[in-house]
């Protein structure tokens, strides 16, 4: 059993995909070729008409939004501890702080209730971030936002399909930021990512970023980096969107049969708030002697991951910035959780196995 089954997609998407390709090799236009700007406009019309700028990475998109936010030594930016890496790293390259909130126990999420106490006169941005496919509390994060004049830059590394009272992940705030990792909900076959803002002044400065800080051939107007994303990648892309309606569908149904599977076993799952839904990025659970029962699930086939195993302000690279008294819920959380099999090619005979063996390994709820 795969844990993210990459190859029966291919399968599926062979013809289309090997023609993109083939057709990025015959024109020969490697970078910013015709690809590039055709996915830029699909993903905008996707995520309510928001300026698209297709990026390296994810990591890169968070990087780039940073700079044209204007964002470097002196600033604090607000963000969860309970996240991969990039999300911290973005600022600290830049000189900035990040500002360690807490998460809600039950999502995983940033606590929105605990933002405002963390805002200081030197807090420039709150970044949120999508975690596990569910977006965040958006419309509270916006609104701490307004009050107090601040960017808010949402880290949809994860939650790239999904939706809060309607409205897609990656268009709810000032710049959202996605990833297009081979593992995503929507992924290529290497590195890439994209950044979306209603502001076309936002839009330009990534543009500009992305390519050295050129606004014209050999006219660098600002600092910037090597943050295109290529062409071939935005092909492969471009041969799985007409697919990932029905991929999103598909893990919307698989997380449906995973919750109502394990409801009886003794783990807790993770909660989806009302108005919101999720694309189930990871489907991730609660357990009680993790280590145990991952050896139990890896004995019996099961392969796992773990989606953190420590918190960002436990980390040696920025246990600096931990806050007093540390992020409790994020620490019980990092101890506890497990991510099982998922992906919208899962069969679901290999599901049942899956939830066959953590019934074993960790029993039914007395």
């Amino acid at each position: 059993m795969q844990f993210i089954d990459l190859k029966r997609q291919y399968a599926a998407l062979k013809p289309e995909i090997d023609a993109a390709i083939q057709r990025v090799l015959d024109h020969g236009q490697y970078i910013l070729g015709p690809e590039v700007a055709e996915l830029e406009a699909a993903l905008s019309a996707r995520t309510g008409g928001a300026h698209c700028v297709t990026v390296a990475s994810g990591t890169e998109a968070l990087l780039i939004a940073l700079m044209a936010l204007g964002i470097g030594p002196g600033d604090e930016v607000i963000t969860t501890p309970f996240s991969f890496a990039a999300t911290a790293e973005v600022i600290v390259l830049l000189g900035a702080r990040p500002v360690f909130v807490d998460i809600e126990a039950d999502t995983g999420l940033i606590d929105a209730s605990l933002i405002e106490a963390a805002v200081t006169p030197h807090t420039r941005a709150i970044m949120p971030v999508s975690l596990y496919g569910q977006v965040a509390d958006m419309a509270a994060i916006n609104a701490i936002a307004e009050r107090h004049g601040l960017a808010v830059i949402e880290d949809a590394a994860q939650s790239f399909g999904a939706r809060l009272d309607g409205r897609p992940s990656g268009g709810l705030s000032t710049i959202g930021c996605t990833s297009f990792f081979p593992s995503k909900p929507l992924g290529c076959y290497g590195d890439g990512g994209a950044l979306f803002t209603h502001d076309a002044a936002l839009a330009q400065a990534a543009r500009e970023i992305r390519v050295h800080g050129q606004s014209a051939r050999y006219t660098h107007t600002r600092v910037g980096v090597g943050g295109r994303m290529d062409t071939l990648q935005c092909a492969v892309l471009l041969a799985k969107l007409p697919r990932l309606d029905w991929e999103l569908q598909r893990r919307a149904a698989l997380g449906a049969r995973y919750a109502q599977g394990l409801a009886a076993l003794d783990v807790e799952q993770l909660a989806v708030r009302a108005g919101r839904d999720c694309v189930w990025a990871q489907f991730t659970v609660f357990v009680d002697e993790r280590e145990r029962v991952q050896a139990a699930l890896k004995d019996a086939g099961i392969p796992t991951a773990v989606h953190y195993p420590r918190p960002l302000h436990q980390q040696p690279a920025y246990a600096a910035f931990a806050p007093a008294g540390g992020c409790p819920q994020a620490e019980r959380a990092a101890a506890r959780v497990l991510s099982l099999p998922m992906s919208a090619d899962l069969a679901e005979a290999d599901q049942d196995r899956v939830i066959a063996a953590l019934a074993a390994a960790v029993g039914r709820r007395a």
